[in-house]
């Protein structure tokens, strides 16, 4: 009642402006790698407190453009890194064969109501859950929860040791003939135990990639994959690129209509 007109009346935080100021530094007078100056200088420089400096830095880190490193200073950070997320790239449905995914563990047990409610499955039947990390260039990009249905893999066999589980149920699901699937992506703040798979803070921006497979006409997986959104951008399709051929000058374009 009201509010839009207070929101739109609203200032501009400081620390905010600031921020987009010193966006147009970092794109016009730096480089990658390179060290910003101390908080003293770049207080006096833009004539703000140190409060609202370091408000504005901190934002610059979450959202991936400064990075902090102790006893050197604080670095513009480099370009984001392109992480495809298709099966041509990745396997089905993230696959036992890539080498970019890292087992952490693999548990099974009673499905909760909202996880039995996204499976379509019933409340308290079994799932088995293989959480996983995505490596890219060494470093902790993404963190995965799958879950599978104990009944989508009736012949499991059993194993002995939990990397056994998490290798057995990997290699039946990559026997399974997908007939479908579903992604949807959105911005979200890693939680605790995301957070420390990803090696960041609790809160941090990311980007949350639910996959549903389906095989046999039923939904038999799905991957929760928690991205970091301060370093990397998801690349979608078979290759992760579109060849775009320039249309030469007076020439008619594909499918258009002479006149």
């Amino acid at each position: 009642m009201g509010t839009t007109g207070q929101l739109s009346s609203a200032p501009e935080p400081k620390y905010w402006h600031l921020r987009t100021v010193l966006l147009r530094a970092i794109d016009t007078e730096f480089s990658t790698g390179q060290i910003l100056p101390n908080e003293r200088e770049l207080s006096a420089r833009f004539g703000v407190a140190r409060a609202t400096l370091r408000q504005a830095l901190d934002q610059l880190e979450l959202e991936g453009r400064l990075v902090r490193r102790r006893g050197i200073g604080t670095l513009i950070a480099a370009p984001r890194v392109g992480v495809p997320v298709n099966r041509h790239e990745e396997g089905w449905p993230g696959a036992a064969r890539s080498q970019a995914w890292r087992t952490v563990d693999c548990t099974t047990a009673p499905a909760a109501r909202r996880l039995a409610a996204s499976l379509g499955i019933a409340e308290g039947a079994p799932v088995h859950t293989v959480r996983r990390v995505r490596l890219v260039q060494g470093q902790s990009m993404a963190s995965e929860s799958l879950h599978v249905p104990a009944a989508a893999l009736p012949h499991l066999p059993g194993f002995r040791a939990e990397s056994d589980r998490a290798r057995s149920v990997l290699r039946q699901l990559e026997r399974l003939e997908v007939d479908g699937e579903s992604r949807s992506v959105e911005l979200g703040v890693a939680e605790a135990e995301e957070a420390a798979l990803l090696e960041r803070p609790p809160g941090s921006p990311v980007l949350v990639m639910t996959t549903q497979y389906a095989a046999a006409g039923r939904l038999v997986a799905l991957a929760v994959a928690t991205y970091r959104a301060d370093t990397c951008k998801l690349t979608f399709g078979e290759t992760g690129l579109v060849e775009v051929t320039p249309v030469p000058v007076g020439a008619t374009p594909v499918g258009a209509a002479a006149s």
